[in-house]
């Protein structure tokens, strides 16, 4: 139960129009039983590209970069140039804690006292990637565990092939 995140990357392969000459050799099981998957009828391929869980700083950025606002549980499409620019601005955030000072705040949290180790100078990451509450969205302080979701989607981002393919982003809680 929370907020799971899924960016998707589809591969069109067109096996569908013979034109295209697509060969492919595939065989896949499920539970020991094998799939029975018409090749040539193969469109596209889809695949999960990156996954992030109760990153509620990076689902905002999608909300808002991708989404026109709407958090619905949908699926977006998500340009290539957008991927780059969520890499850049986590570049941004991430450098700009790195350098930060830290104090450790009390915080009371469902009944629990517990201490937490936040940055000073959250001013960067709090204008380019804010902390958003929703249900079961995770913690909303600029922490460690907000820095390890910033250089968590850096390197899953880095990591894609932009290269003739598509992406879609989509939420659910």
């Amino acid at each position: 139960m929370g907020l799971d995140m899924y960016l998707r990357r589809k591969v069109y392969v067109g096996a569908n129009y013979e034109h295209n000459k697509v060969e492919i050799d595939i065989s896949i099981k499920k539970d020991g039983k094998e799939l029975k998957i018409n090749k040539g009828r193969i469109t596209y391929i889809e695949e999960e590209a990156a996954y992030w869980r109760k990153s509620n700083q990076i689902h905002q950025w999608f909300v808002t970069n991708v989404q026109d606002g709407e958090d619905n549980c949908s699926s977006y499409y998500v340009s290539n140039e957008q991927i780059k620019d969520l890499i850049d601005t986590c570049k941004k955030v991430r450098d700009s804690l790195v350098s930060s000072e830290t104090k450790e705040i009390e915080i009371d949290e469902y009944g629990r006292k517990d201490k937490v180790t936040i940055f000073v100078n959250t001013d960067v990451a709090e204008n380019l990637l804010p902390s958003q509450s929703g249900f079961f969205f995770g913690s909303t302080h600029y922490d460690q565990w907000y820095l390890n979701d910033i250089e968590h989607t850096i390197e899953q981002l880095e990591s894609l092939d932009l290269e003739e393919s598509e992406y879609e982003y989509q939420a659910s809680w």
